[in-house]
């Protein structure tokens, strides 16, 4: 029999599930169809797929030109989000959202793959320009605004300078990498918990240059 203590604690958590509509986005960006799940390029989505496990919810709507869930998180209903439009078209999706349920771009926040970061090494930066990655360049152009937080997850520089970097992203990570990829999730989730809980700096100082655990 439950006691009155277990009863109590029941009822708090169902208060503290928030009312109303999503408040913040939480976007994996990647590509898709099969041949790009385990591209570099998709780091964005295999992030999101991870973290989406670990909160007990699935990626599986079809709305706003991508695929979504939901989740309470540090008490913040969030959308998930994982856009269909491929890569370069990333934005509308975001756009179409955060325009729906009227969330501000410092409320969405983006996991991407970084070329300019060795595989596995995350960057957690509040704002900036779109480093050359299209999709954040879409999000930019479609938003109006840089001003939204992200976590870049680093998938390696090119083998040689003269290597085409389409061909660079678009190819598929080793197993190693993948393996090593798959310990970082735990500290992705501490700095979405952190950027959720309004701790930029913090976040940063946790996921800045942190090794896979």
């Amino acid at each position: 029999m439950a006691s009155i203590f277990d009863l109590f604690k029941k009822i708090e958590g169902e208060r503290a599930t928030p009312a109303g509509p999503p408040a913040y986005l939480l976007v994996g960006l990647g590509n898709p169809g099969d041949k790009y799940t385990y591209t570099r390029h998709n780091v964005g989505f295999l992030a999101l797929d991870s973290l989406a496990e670990l909160y007990g919810v699935r990626i599986d709507r079809a709305r706003f030109k991508a695929m979504v869930g939901e989740a309470t998180l540090e008490g913040h209903r969030v959308l998930l989000m994982k856009p269909q439009t491929f890569m370069n078209l990333s934005g509308t999706a975001v756009r179409e959202a955060a325009s729906f349920y009227n969330i501000p771009p410092e409320h969405i926040i983006v996991i991407y793959d970084d070329v300019n970061l060795d595989v596995a090494r995350l960057r957690v930066r509040g704002k900036g320009s779109d480093g050359g990655h299209n999709g954040i360049k879409s999000i930019v152009a479609e938003l109006g605004s840089d001003a939204f937080p992200r976590i870049r997850i680093g998938v390696g520089k090119k083998p040689h300078p003269d290597y085409d970097l389409a061909d660079w992203v678009l190819s598929e990570l080793h197993r190693e990498e993948r393996e090593l990829l798959a310990k970082t999730v735990p500290t992705v989730r501490e700095g979405v918990s952190l950027l959720l809980k309004g701790e930029l700096s913090a976040a940063m100082s946790r996921c800045n240059g942190a090794l896979p655990c």
